[in-house]
């Protein structure tokens, strides 16, 4: 990824999990120029097959998932998975498995931290989990 490409992801991401945590939502503008940026990145590249995937997957993991367990996923947190399963598939299968499970994995334990201090009915909003866990794939990714 060029540094550009992804100086604007990280910046995305970091703007969409403030959003995020401030008013719990994931606005369309924000989802839509993550998947315009997306789809940008990848007419600028060589690698379609990876990124088509990879978006195509997660975002079809967490449709699923929000179709039948509406409160586990918003609908933000489904358009965020395009992009941000896009971005990790670009840096392989490796990349995109460790994002996909890391997400989850983090809300969970925000989840925990929440019970455990006594903020047992405070909702913790998943697109900072998604982002970060991406970032982290993708900067820890074999190339």
């Amino acid at each position: 990824m060029p540094v550009t490409w992804c100086a604007l992801f990280v910046l995305w991401c970091v703007g969409s999990s403030a959003v995020d945590l401030a008013t719990r939502r994931l606005p369309n503008l924000l989802t839509g120029v993550g998947a315009v940026g997306l789809i940008g990145w990848t007419l600028t590249g060589d690698e379609y097959g990876a990124t088509v995937a990879g978006a195509g997957a997660l975002f079809g993991c967490y449709l699923a998932v929000h179709l039948a367990v509406p409160r586990a996923f918003g609908a933000g947190d489904v358009k965020l998975a395009f992009t941000v399963g896009g971005v990790a598939g670009q840096f392989g299968m490796d990349a995109w498995a460790m994002a996909a499970v890391t997400a989850p994995l983090l809300t969970g334990a925000a989840g925990i931290a929440c019970v455990l201090a006594g903020r047992r009915h405070l909702a913790v909003p998943h697109g900072p989990a998604m982002c970060a866990a991406t970032l982290l794939a993708i900067t820890v990714a074999p190339t």
